[in-house]
């Protein structure tokens, strides 16, 4: 049966008579008596679409107008998309490839301004001493209105009695779960609030030690929110900064309470893999002794040292040869032990006081456990007021005086 040559662009002439079975990697192909070749099924597509110049050629409007059979371009090129491919209507893989890195690089553009300007922001605030002994009070994941307020009183408390050298707070003293990967009800979010309570922990701490060094390391929750902020809100970046002047070291106050925010990260990443290890270039090293870091992988750089993010205290013991045993500690969170996300109960509560030796390098830590009922830090007490009690706090005091209670039973029989 000879091919429809009615349509004169659409005819092909000549073809030779030879019979393939299907996928055959032949250049020609036999169905209902006819021959087709690749070169006659493109020419077909491209003559399509150039008779139809207003329409987007789809899979079944080339089946109602095309003098191609279904089966003969599948043969050729299995899906319709490849052979629009192929017929130069669309973008090649390759080509698709280079184009999607291009956007997504592009997309990136944005947050290099604000990537780079928090880089210089690290040593706003430097306070140098000649001192032979230092302290520094170190808590990590305050976590705004989540922070625990018992926690809270007693790390302020602890700062203004001490007057530390330093105050680190190792990241997450802003919670931000409306860019974070956890899933929270949306009635819930409450930027400006949170943004506010996060102010008003810095504010404590500038008012508690007014010549203290105050260093906020970068961690997970403030990256994603910068990112955030330039990636998916460039608009409301631009009005805040056009309107209001604000960047990001306005929007965390550094200036207000001579805060020194420590990033190094490179916010410019595709992946939260990618962001985490960026994350982790976000520390400082303090009097030579001990570093300060979000994440527990930084106890390899061999100094002692504490990391935040966990919300779970635990001390390893390691051995550097240049400085011999020392110990890297995991704190505990300021965040209280309740969470929407998770068992918030198996968290703890805790921050550290860091006493160094610059002489000898040497760094002496105290734990400071922040736990239901009471703490004690350098040898002060402090007791959780009623107004301090959540309702995880309950729970836990109920079991516990629950288990109290069948124990003294048991030993009474």
């Amino acid at each position: 049966m000879p091919i429809d040559t009615s349509n004169e662009r659409h005819a092909q002439q000549n073809l030779p008579g030879i019979d393939l079975e299907f996928g055959s990697s032949d250049h020609s192909f036999t169905y209902n008596g006819n021959n087709y070749t690749r070169e006659y099924c493109v020419n077909d597509l491209r003559n399509t679409a150039e008779d139809f110049p207003q329409r987007r050629i789809t899979r079944d409007f080339y089946r109602r107008n095309a003098n191609v059979p279904e089966r003969v371009w599948i043969h050729f090129f299995g899906t319709f998309q490849e052979f629009i491919r192929q017929a130069g209507l669309n973008y090649t893989r390759y080509e698709n490839r280079i184009r999607n890195n291009i956007a997504r690089n592009a997309a990136n553009d944005p947050i290099r301004d604000i990537s780079e300007e928090r880089k210089n922001y690290g040593g706003l605030y430097l306070r140098e001493n000649n001192r032979r002994f230092k302290t520094a009070v170190i808590a990590s994941d305050l976590h705004d209105i989540e922070c625990d307020p018992f926690f809270l009183r007693v790390f302020v408390d602890t700062v203004q009695r001490i007057q530390p050298e330093v105050i680190v707070l190792g990241g997450d003293v802003f919670d931000f779960p409306e860019f974070g990967r956890y899933e929270v009800d949306p009635r819930e979010w409450d930027v400006v609030g949170r943004i506010r309570a996060g102010h008003q922990i810095c504010s404590s701490l500038r008012y508690a030690a007014p010549e203290s060094q105050i260093d906020l390391i970068e961690g997970n929750h403030e990256a994603r929110m910068l990112k955030h902020l330039s990636n998916v809100s460039p608009s409301m970046r631009a009005v805040l900064s056009d309107l209001h002047e604000m960047d990001t070291r306005k929007l965390l106050k550094l200036d207000d309470y001579e805060v020194n925010y420590v990033a190094q990260a490179d916010l410019q990443t595709f992946t939260d893999s990618q962001l985490k290890r960026e994350i982790s270039k976000n520390y400082r090293i303090y009097c030579n002794s001990f570093l300060g870091h979000h994440f527990p992988e930084a106890r390899s750089l061999g100094l002692p040292g504490v990391n935040g993010h966990h919300h779970k205290h635990v001390v390893w013991s390691e051995y550097n040869v240049n400085i011999g045993s020392y110990e890297w500690h995991q704190l505990g969170a300021g965040h209280v032990r309740q969470a929407p996300y998770c068992d918030g109960a198996k968290w703890q509560n805790g921050f550290i006081i860091a006493n160094v030796d610059t002489h000898n390098r040497y760094t002496n830590f105290d734990y400071v456990d922040v736990g239901a009922t009471f703490a004690v830090s350098g040898g002060q007490f402090y007791y959780r007021e009623e107004a301090e009690i959540i309702k995880s706090i309950t729970d836990e005091i109920a079991i516990k005086n629950s288990v109290n209670t069948t124990t003294d039973i048991i030993t009474q029989i």
